[in-house]
């Protein structure tokens, strides 16, 4: 109601979203039902009064106010809306502009931050230390400025992210430099190698935006011996064992720890042993100590895919029963060719003697 509100609300450390309105409008309209929906996530306000509207010279619009200890002098603190007046496009608007150049992804928002992404982990700490916090940041927002449209940018805690880092094969941060990891379109991950500079992360940013950097795979050893009836994949073999294997595949993901595939394990081998013959391969691999690649998603274990000899970029999740019997009707329905030793029901060919 007064600009002294209007202060204190975009004053906060936090993103405020305001729409300025003199009358009715179609874009007021539309707002309110945007803000309506996003209320859980996003703080709005809005304003008829003159005095509010005259300092912001603003009659019929909407602003995003950066989070205040989030202000910086490589982006601009408010962005006003240009689209048409339509709650998608609003909505839209939002969740593009919300987090800025570099946003401080946490683990309650890290969702809002998809690939391809570029992460910067140090002692982030908006509370005890936002000085030394927005000293890395601001360097980062320095020169993502230059590759906005490439990637997206953050900053986070990392403590809060130590998960992340074990994926990336660091048990710790060994500097008080921000460690920079990312993630291209495709997932795959990469490693800033170079303690932290703005012309190392330059450098960085340019390699990968023009593909010429190696992606990290985290990956067991090539097994040295492989020619068992069941063959093990691990990271840095598995288009071989697998994409490109030229024969339907049955895998296995699983973790050494998971009670349900230890019960798997001689099942699994015996399948192995029955498909030996067949245009079929039983295969294994840990996924926990291997990356898995797209579109393989691994969220329990074991998780058992099927990926027919032609159609290795979209196989099909196993969600059939886990006995033997189970396992060989599936194959011997599913196969690309009829195997030789059953019939497409799963019974066993009589051979002539």
């Amino acid at each position: 109601k007064t600009v002294e509100d209007f202060e204190l609300f975009i004053g906060k450390d936090e993103v405020g979203v305001v729409g300025f309105f003199e009358k009715e409008t179609d874009l007021k309209g539309e707002f309110l039902k945007a803000a309506d929906k996003l209320r859980e996530k996003v703080r709005f306000g809005v304003s008829t009064a003159a005095a509010v509207l005259e300092k912001q010279k603003l009659k019929d619009g909407i602003v995003l106010f950066r989070a205040k200890n989030l202000q910086s002098k490589f982006e601009d603190n408010s962005v006003t809306y240009s689209g048409s007046a339509s709650k998608a496009d609003i909505e839209s608007w939002i969740d593009k502009t919300f987090h800025g150049l570099v946003g401080h992804r946490t683990s309650e928002n890290k969702a809002d931050f998809k690939a391809p992404y570029v992460v910067a982990y140090y002692a982030v700490d908006y509370v005890k230390n936002p000085k030394g916090t927005n000293y890395w940041r601001n360097r980062i927002l320095k020169v993502a400025r230059e590759f906005s449209k490439d990637f997206s940018f953050a900053v986070s805690a990392k403590d809060e992210f130590q998960h992340e880092l074990n994926e990336h094969g660091f048990d710790y941060v060994p500097t008080d430099k921000p460690l920079i990891l990312a993630r291209d379109a495709g997932n795959k991950k990469f490693i800033m190698k170079d303690d932290f500079s703005v012309e190392n992360f330059e450098k960085f940013l340019n390699d990968l935006k023009n593909g010429k950097l190696e992606p990290y795979l985290k990956s067991e050893p090539i097994p040295d011996d492989n020619s068992g009836p069941v063959k093990v994949a691990v990271a840095k073999n598995f288009d071989e064992i697998i994409t490109d294997n030229g024969k339907d595949t049955l895998i296995e993901f699983y973790a050494p720890w998971c009670g349900h595939c230890k019960k798997l394990t001689p099942i699994w081998d015996e399948l192995g042993e029955k498909m030996k013959n067949e245009d079929v391969e039983i295969v294994k691999m840990d996924a926990s100590n291997n990356d898995v690649p797209g579109p393989y998603e691994v969220r329990g274990f074991p998780t058992l895919y099927w990926a027919a000899k032609d159609s290795k970029s979209s196989p099909v999740r196993y969600e059939g029963g886990r006995e033997l019997n189970d396992f060989v009707k599936y194959i011997a329905k599913s196969a690309t060719s009829e195997l030789k030793g059953y019939d497409r029901k799963g019974n066993p060919k009589k051979t002539e003697l």
